[in-house]
């Protein structure tokens, strides 16, 4: 009974996300550590790069980069001391604040990401034919909604 529970296959596709995760992060954190950004820093520039008007409030951003509300804080003031983001108050309700990416941040993420997207071709996308890659876009994104719902980009009101 319990070489049956030890052998759940269940525990092996977790053990696979895992281990997977763990070494693609090992791949890439180098590309952004040799352009002076963590991967945290990486993550939110192009999360905002991505996002209508290069924008995103700040609980948005916190949900997507799974940061705390003073996690948020903490890296929004370090990317705007390096000038890469602003803060842009909310015209309509003032308790709300924006993220916005700059042309400062525009210029990095421009010179990090042709290496970061070699890197990410090299150990991750290039790895798997097309059916597969889509197959596994489709089902992260099933997985990413269910478990992580306010993770998903919101139309700016």
């Amino acid at each position: 009974m319990t070489a049956d529970l030890f052998d759940d296959p269940r525990l092996t596709t977790m053990g696979l996300l895992y281990e997977a995760h763990e070494g693609l992060h090992a791949r890439l954190e180098p590309t952004w550590r040799k352009h002076g950004l963590s991967g945290l820093d990486g993550n939110a520039l192009m999360r905002l790069s991505r996002s209508p008007g290069r924008r995103l409030r700040m609980t948005d951003l916190a949900a997507q980069t799974n940061l705390s509300t003073s996690g948020v804080t903490r890296l929004v003031d370090r990317l705007q001391r390096n000038g890469f983001v602003r803060r842009e108050l909310d015209s309509v309700d003032r308790r709300s604040a924006y993220a916005v990416l700059t042309a400062a941040g525009a210029a990095r993420l421009a010179r990090v990401l042709p290496e970061y997207i070699e890197v990410i071709e090299r150990w991750f996308t290039g790895l798997l034919t097309t059916d597969q890659l889509d197959g596994l876009i489709t089902g992260l994104r099933i997985i990413r909604d269910a478990v992580r719902p306010e993770a998903t980009a919101r139309q700016p009101d």
